[in-house]
């Protein structure tokens, strides 16, 4: 019943109601406080400040009980008792204004704090109502409709166009365009065909597809966000905990602060009003309020933050940790070099050839040359003839030209001869980490085509971004050191780590902490984890990754994008600065109200509105936070 009363007298139209109520009462007072000519109430059956202290005083009351109850040690010292505790010495001395204010007050705080909290959740609430109930499974051949929590891994779904993915799954059948911006963050449709990935909760724009269900339920993609930022929520960061402890310690102060100043004043007013200004509103709530604000808004960006300890602890690092493979590089190989050694042999003319003959290979490596021709639109042949010689290469003839594509073994088995010069190019491209498919006509060697990783296109900028905010960037790598310094210079590393093991990347980064360094970790793979775990704040590169990668991780990506890694930092940076402008601008005000009180300029009525209108400008400095310009 308690519970239920205190739920009605906490809600917006209560408070509302006890406000119009203070407002009243509060004509009389700037009348008697500015020399006007007195107003009275006295017609009125009962003083109105009387509903703002029942209204807005007894779930203060109920706060402050519950945690007697159930708190445990210091805990059970709260804000709430102190608040209450100037509530009733204000009534005590039949200040019912003060009394009515200093409650009323905290009703209002707790309602913007609620506020940014519902509007933080709005990602979440999308996420949520994202999520399919039912899918169309194919059973013998039939199709039926069934609820979501019956479709089991390996089961075989048909999407329609326009519907909803019930689950994560590969396409095995078909051809479409998935929107799935709730998940990765990207503006435009994304085309999918046998093979590729689709994701719970993304939508099929256009053809019917076929998938088989790779992860069903809580393992969804969408259902693993969802239970990611419902954690983050419930995890407070140290600087909220301090705040919180500052808050419970606050009380015995503020009676020891209050009796001192009876004693010296000798005036039970000054008692009253150095405990109604020493109430901690905002310390206890604007803190709260930002790191949900900052969460709300990390959200915003593709950015899941699990915990409020991670925004702060990402705040304070002075060095970032990047990865190379899939972090810095898309993590798939393209053609890099095309080097003919037939001298009546052009470049396009090799990749043709090349291109063509592997058209049948599944080969990754064949699979990149032939992409990068259909990238310059090169019109390719049919072979009249094919082989493949798994893990060597292949035979294929191509108008009447018998072709050899493969690895030196492959080549050197068919009787090819790669000479000094040819020698020399592989050497090299080995030692810049290349692979590479050699082409052979008969038994004439006439070209190499070389395959890399690619940078990504942000990498370059990141780095600038970063290192204009003062923090060092470092490569920690298993590649060759060539490769790995190639790509550190590309994208504008500062320190570069080759040819690690997992172990060795989290020696490093330990080395870097004793170093008395805050170490942010970006990686994206299951060899990653370890190193995830062992920095200071940790990002799992795509929500939609390694599993592994992103439960080690404290904050999570939902695309693979590094660009939003400079936003992130500027966040934490300015949630933490927030948080500490409120505490020490709450703590300011408090002083001040407290040297005012003692001197006699302040009585109970007039400290509880400078307090407080400080306050809630406190608390909508945090609040303000969600929709932050950074």
């Amino acid at each position: 019943m308690f519970k239920r009363l205190n739920d009605l007298l906490s809600g917006l139209p209560m408070t509302i109601m006890a406000g119009i109520c203070l407002l009243i009462d509060l004509i009389p007072h700037l009348a008697g406080e500015l020399g006007w000519s007195t107003y009275s109430l006295d017609r009125l059956p009962f003083d109105p400040a009387w509903v703002s202290v029942i209204i807005s005083g007894l779930p203060l009351v109920y706060l402050s009980v519950w945690r007697t109850v159930h708190n445990k040690g210091i805990s059970k010292i709260s804000s709430a008792h102190l608040i209450c505790i100037a509530m009733f010495a204000a009534i005590s001395i039949g200040d019912l204004f003060a009394a009515g204010e200093v409650a009323f007050i905290m009703a209002v705080g707790a309602i913007l704090e609620e506020a940014t909290t519902n509007k933080s959740q709005k990602g979440l609430k999308k996420l949520i109502s994202l999520a399919p109930e039912q899918g169309r499974r194919l059973n013998g051949g039939k199709e039926e409709i069934i609820p979501v929590k019956e479709i089991k891994q390996n089961d075989i779904l048909r999407i329609l166009p326009g519907e909803k993915i019930p689950v994560d799954g590969k396409i095995i059948c078909g051809e479409t365009s998935v929107e799935q911006s709730v998940i990765t963050g990207e503006s435009l449709p994304v085309d999918k065909g046998m093979g590729e990935e689709v994701f719970c909760g993304t939508i099929n724009c256009f053809g019917a597809v076929d998938i088989r269900v790779t992860k069903a339920g809580e393992d969804s993609s969408l259902q693993k966000l969802i239970k990611m930022v419902q954690e983050a929520e419930s995890k407070q960061a140290p600087m909220q905990r301090i705040a919180d402890k500052a808050a419970s310690w606050l009380v015995p102060a503020a009676l020891l602060i209050a009796v001192g100043a009876y004693t010296v004043t000798g005036n039970i007013i000054s008692l009253v009003t150095v405990l109604v200004v020493f109430c901690p509103c905002a310390l206890v709530l604007a803190t709260p309020t930002a790191i949900m604000a900052a969460i709300g808004q990390a959200t915003k960006h593709g950015i899941i933050i699990k915990s409020g300890e991670a925004l702060e602890a990402m705040g304070k690092v002075d060095t970032i940790a990047f990865d190379k493979t899939g972090t810095l590089t898309l993590g798939k190989l393209a053609v890099s070099d095309i080097i003919p050694f037939n001298n009546s042999l052009t470049e396009i003319e090799l990749l043709t050839l090349a291109a063509s003959a592997e058209g049948k290979s599944g080969h990754p490596l064949g699979k990149a040359i032939v992409a990068e021709a259909m990238q310059k639109n090169i019109p390719l042949s049919e072979p009249t003839f094919f082989r493949m010689i798994t893990g060597q290469g292949i035979y294929a003839e191509i108008s009447g030209r018998k072709l050899l594509c493969g690895n030196k073994k492959f080549l050197s088995q068919n009787d090819v001869i790669i000479d000094y010069e040819a020698a020399a190019v592989l050497e090299r491209l080995q030692v810049q980490g290349k692979a590479f498919v050699l082409v052979a006509e008969g038994v004439k060697y006439i070209g190499v085509i070389a395959l890399s990783d690619v940078l990504k296109a942000e990498a370059r900028a990141v780095a600038a971004c970063l290192h204009a905010m003062n923090l060092h960037t470092v490569l920690l790598t298993g590649d060759n050191i060539k490769t790995a310094d190639y790509f550190a210079k590309e994208a504008g590393i500062s320190e570069l780590r080759a040819e690690l093991m997992p172990e060795e990347k989290v020696d490093i980064i330990k080395s870097m902490q004793q170093e008395n360094h805050k170490i942010c970790m970006v990686g994206d793979g299951v060899n990653d984890a370890p190193a995830l775990k062992a920095a200071d704040v940790s990002v799992a590169m795509g929500s939609m990754g390694s599993d592994i990668s992103v439960d080690a991780a404290d904050i999570a990506l939902m695309s693979d994008d590094i660009s939003k890694i400079p936003y992130l930092k500027k966040l934490s940076v300015a949630t933490v600065k927030t948080i500490k402008f409120g505490i020490a601008l709450s703590m300011c005000i408090n002083f001040f109200a407290i040297l005012l009180s003692l001197i006699g300029i302040l009585n109970p009525t007039t400290g509880a509105l400078v307090h407080n209108a400080g306050s809630c400008f406190v608390v909508l400095i945090a609040a303000l936070l969600y929709d932050r310009k950074l």
